[in-house]
């Protein structure tokens, strides 16, 4: 084997990524993996690292990386864990809207529009604007795990009237609902705040050193990427 190989073979690294079949943006197909995992591929191409990809339900995937089984999270807004390392560029943008049967005229309007509901909500989902309301209403909220049939079992919820709306991330939302063929069903009654998602470290100290030269490098590639039309092609890909 020539000494260039062997060179590569010892330099190359591993970076284990917990993550969740949260399409568009994660999803399990090897064709259209999602566009976050396409715009992670594009950092890392050409570097020492390669990425080894495993789906958890969504608390799962971030305790992985807290506890450093894993040294990367997909794709969590900082508020949704707030004790992982997070480098200066984000990997997309999700926002939050609550959904609600088609024969149903209720729109979000702010907090005081949800008084007396019973809302739908995926444990360890930050919801920016609504957390200290949520806090306080604890009564009003069902929660259960996020995974693939969190989007469909909330909106059968709906239809046996459980309960009167359901919050998740808009694009995933109607993207599932559409691939179920129940879009006709329901609507999107109203949205929150946006905010920006990212590819997430591991705090753990003996990952530390390694931690810091894939952010160093995450965001100089980042950087590089956002220069190009690379993104915009991306979101085209995929109908955003």
């Amino acid at each position: 084997m020539c000494d260039l190989c062997l060179s590569r073979l010892v330099l190359a690294e591993t970076i284990n990524i917990s993550a969740i079949d949260w399409c568009p943006q994660i999803c399990i197909n090897n064709e259209k993996p999602g566009y976050v995992v396409e715009l992670i591929t594009e950092v890392f191409k050409g570097t020492k690292y390669t990425l080894n990809i495993e789906h958890y339900p969504w608390s799962r995937a971030i305790k992985n990386v807290l506890q450093g089984k894993h040294e990367a999270l997909l794709s969590p807004a900082k508020a949704e864990a707030p004790n992982l390392i997070y480098p200066i560029h984000g990997v997309g943008k999700q926002r939050m809207c609550f959904f609600t049967k088609k024969s149903v005229s209720w729109t979000y309007s702010g907090p005081e529009s949800l008084v007396n509901l019973q809302i739908g909500i995926a444990i360890d989902t930050s919801i920016e604007e609504l957390n200290d309301y949520v806090k306080n209403n604890l009564s009003q909220f069902q929660y259960q795990p996020y995974h693939e049939r969190y989007v469909l079992q909330n909106a059968h919820k709906l239809d046996k009237n459980r309960i009167d709306t359901f919050l998740f991330t808009k694009n995933s939302t109607i993207y599932l609902l559409a691939l179920a063929g129940e879009s006709d069903k329901y609507r999107e009654a109203g949205c929150v705040s946006q905010a920006d998602i990212f590819m997430a470290f591991s705090p753990v100290k003996s990952k530390r050193a390694k931690v810091k030269e894939m952010i160093l490098l995450f965001d100089k590639r980042m950087m590089e990427i956002n220069k190009g039309v690379f993104i915009d092609r991306l979101m085209q890909k995929y109908g955003l």
